[in-house]
C-alpha cells in the first residue's frame, strides 16, 4: 500500500481542505463537506494544491494505514467536487421498484415489498422503461456510504446464477451455470 501512499493527491478548483491539530482533515467543495479521523502516527501536508500523506517508518502497520488514508482522502476530495453514482437494475420477471422521497418500495419475488429507507444524505431515483429493467439510481459524496446502501439493497435478492434473476450492479457479470439437463 506504501506505493499508493504516495501519490500526492492534487485539489481541484473550488475545493477546500484543512487539518487541524487532532488529525482530522476536512473537505468542502460544490457539492458539500467530509470529515475524517486521521491516525495520530500519520502526517497530512497541504502545500500549493496538493495534499501529501506521509508516514513516520516503514513498519507494516505504517505502510498500511499510509494507504488506507490517502485513499480515503482521496475519495473525499473527489466525493465534494464530482460526487459518486452507483446504479443497480432488478433483473427477473414482475421485479418493479418505486420510491418515494428516500423511502424505496422493492419488489423481487417476496409474498410482500420490501420498503427500505435510503439515508438522508443520499439521493436516490428509480427508472421503471418498457424494455430495460428497473433501475435504482444512488447519488452522493460520500464513497463508503454509497457502497454500503447498494451491497445492503442487492443483499434482498442476490443474482442467482442459473437464470440471473435478481438485484445486481449495472454492467455487473454473472457467471452462468448449466442447469442438470445439460448433463446428459
Amino acid at each position: 500500500m506504501s506505493r499508493i501512499g504516495k501519490n500526492p493527491i492534487p485539489i481541484p478548483n473550488g475545493v477546500e481542505v484543512t487539518v487541524d491539530k487532532s488529525n482530522v482533515v476536512t473537505v468542502k467543495g460544490p457539492k458539500g463537506q467530509l470529515t475524517q479521523q486521521v491516525d495520530p502516527d500519520i502526517t497530512v501536508e497541504i502545500e500549493d494544491n496538493t495534499i501529501y500523506v506521509k508516514r513516520p517508518t516503514d513498519q507494516k502497520r505504517h505502510k498500511a494505514m499510509h494507504g488506507l488514508y490517502r485513499s480515503l482522502i482521496a475519495n473525499m476530495v473527489e466525493g465534494v467536487s464530482k460526487g459518486y453514482v452507483k446504479e443497480l437494475e432488478l433483473v427477473g420477471v414482475g421485479y418493479r421498484v418505486s420510491n418515494q422521497g428516500n423511502l424505496l418500495e422493492i419488489h423481487v419475488g417476496y409474498s410482500h415489498p420490501i420498503l427500505f429507507v435510503v439515508p438522508e444524505e443520499l439521493k436516490v431515483s428509480t427508472e421503471m422503461k418498457k424494455g430495460s429493467p428497473p433501475l435504482i439510481r444512488l447519488e452522493g459524496i460520500d464513497k463508503q456510504l454509497i457502497g454500503e446502501i447498494a451491497a445492503k439493497i442487492r443483499s434482498f435478492r442476490k443474482p442467482e446464477p442459473y437464470k440471473g434473476k435478481g438485484i445486481r450492479y449495472k454492467g455487473e457479470v454473472i457467471r452462468r451455470k448449466v442447469g442438470k439437463m445439460a448433463g446428459k
